[in-house]
């Protein structure tokens, strides 16, 4: 690997630890705080787009948000992180990335079917063998519970969110897309996240401003380092999420997948380096 590849490469490692971290942070709010997800997920748009607003120094496109698209895309994601936050309450957190990895498949069909992106039979076969390590994480019909429910959920409206991100790249700058969601969001979910305001104690403060800047930085990481390097190089490292989460949730929460749960995550990693063997 050149300079240029080994810092993309490094930029992704961090971001795939501040997304996890700031879902941490989420579920600690949710469960140790009694914060509803709704208001942790408005506040976590609500503190993005105060720090990209500051990042583009007040520069925005306005026009953009006059296209009915852009809406369309910000409520996939508000609805994305809604869903993953009402999961974390209940469940633990690899587990929730677990499930909701069935994202990047779901992105795939979604990107093929609409957008007219060519198949690679070899790449579909990956996807397969990772859609077979979802199910060992979710166990539909075997156990499976209401919070891996909305982990899946989050997952679709996230493969969505994706697909409509590739169908919109080219109508603005990436910062200024990543403002409209952050912004368009926090609209979206405050009816919701108002109604139940949690006590404003430094803690809770805290938790909310690590939920929303890890989150918001993580996401902009991940635009740096793809603006630096092709896409295909790097999407296989979004699976180390996966790593992060599950050391997150010892480490945090003293939580560990069961055996069949490891064991999915174990197939999804080795499927997404598996398809990074396969583009080169």
């Amino acid at each position: 690997m050149d300079r240029t590849t080994i810092g993309s490469v490094a930029l992704m490692f961090v971001a795939m630890s501040l997304i996890p971290l700031g879902d941490s942070a989420g579920k600690l709010l949710t469960t140790a705080h009694g914060a509803s997800p709704f208001f942790v997920a408005f506040s976590r748009f609500a503190v993005g787009a105060a720090m990209v607003a500051v990042i583009l120094g007040g520069r925005v496109e306005w026009g953009l948000y006059r296209d009915w698209r852009v809406w369309f895309r910000a409520f996939l994601i508000a609805a994305g992180i809604a869903c993953i936050l009402n999961a974390l309450r209940t469940e633990d957190i690899a587990t929730v990335f677990g499930a909701f990895f069935v994202g990047p498949i779901f992105s795939y069909v979604l990107s093929v079917w609409l957008l007219g992106e060519r198949v690679r039979p070899l790449q579909s076969v990956l996807l397969a063998v990772g859609f077979c390590g979802v199910l060992l994480v979710v166990r539909p019909g075997f156990g499976m519970t209401a919070g891996l429910g909305f982990a899946v959920a989050a997952g679709l409206f996230y493969g969505a969110f994706l697909t409509a991100s590739k169908w919109l790249a080219e109508i603005a700058p990436p910062r200024q897309l990543m403002l409209t969601q952050t912004l368009l969001g926090t609209v979206m979910l405050a009816p919701l996240g108002l109604v139940e305001l949690p006590e404003a104690t430094v803690a809770v403060t805290g938790l909310v401003l690590v939920s929303g800047l890890a989150s918001a930085t993580g996401n902009l990481l991940l635009v740096l380092a793809y603006r630096r390097s092709s896409a295909t190089m790097l999407a296989p490292f979004v699976y180390f999420q996966l790593i992060s989460a599950t050391a997150l949730g010892w480490l945090v929460f003293g939580t560990w997948p069961d055996p069949l749960a490891l064991a999915g995550l174990f197939i999804l990693v080795a499927a997404g380096f598996g398809t990074l063997a396969l583009r080169r």
